[in-house]
């Protein structure tokens, strides 16, 4: 029988720096909760909302996998390895740190705040040279299905890192679904819900709420509600 972890939007830890308002799903940063370090190698899951014209100033990161998910405004990235990019919605941003990397990211934007998730997931091992990667994706192939963002090979879908991890998104109306296999056994799937309601195996998700789960083949999802969103993220559960 599957096992589950139910966490509550308003259970996550809450970071209000004026320019930066975070919500932490795990802990991060000076909200530490001993029950929620990681769910499997999924480290950290940071809901970000950046005011007009700031942003993060170079900082260095090392042997993390990092993905950014535009939800709203225009986000500049600039790193070590000399790009400098500006990421949308719609836009999906990979960064392996490896070796180490210093970066910045700031709003674009001087009229709107920017919201994006930043996503940290353990690699498969350390020491991997850096890299940089970021594409953008048609919405109309996730309209009631399941489009793939993240996998573990440049030769799949979406964009790809050190880890045996694959990320979906899928944008449902109300009563549509699908259905999930886990692509790796051993893994387990934390599902983020980005709008809207969902029902997630037998748990219903409001926005925000996020759902660990782990030691199944395989689950269905169904919207609840019109126009909602829904991020998967399969990690293996030990590595």
């Amino acid at each position: 029988m599957a096992k589950t972890i139910l966490h509550k939007a308003d259970s996550r830890g809450d970071a209000n720096h004026g320019w930066l308002h975070s919500r932490h799903t795990f802990s991060f940063a000076n909200y530490h909760d001993p029950e929620r370090m990681h769910f499997g190698a999924l480290r950290v899951l940071n809901d970000d909302w950046v005011q007009e014209g700031m942003g993060f100033g170079t900082h260095p990161h090392n042997d993390m996998e990092i993905v950014s998910i535009p939800l709203e405004g225009d986000l500049e990235h600039k790193d070590s390895m000399g790009n400098v990019t500006v990421i949308r919605k719609g836009d999906i941003q990979v960064m392996s740190a490896g070796t180490g990397v210093t970066h910045s990211e700031y709003n674009k934007n001087a009229d709107q705040p920017v919201k994006f998730l930043q996503i940290w997931v353990f690699p498969d091992q350390k020491g991997h040279r850096p890299r940089y990667d970021q594409i953008s994706l048609r919405a109309e192939d996730r309209h009631n299905r399941l489009q793939q963002i993240v996998s573990p090979s440049a030769d799949d879908e979406g964009v790809w890192m050190h880890q045996q991890s694959w990320f979906h998104l899928g944008h449902f109306d109300a009563g549509a679904g699908a259905s999930y296999k886990l692509k790796k056994e051993g893994n387990g799937v934390y599902a983020f819900v980005l709008k809207g309601a969902f029902k997630v195996g037998a748990t219903e998700l409001a926005q925000r709420d996020g759902l660990g789960i782990w030691e199944t083949a395989g689950f269905a999802l169904e919207a609840l509600e019109p126009d909602s969103e829904i991020l998967l993220m399969e990690v293996p559960m030990s590595w």
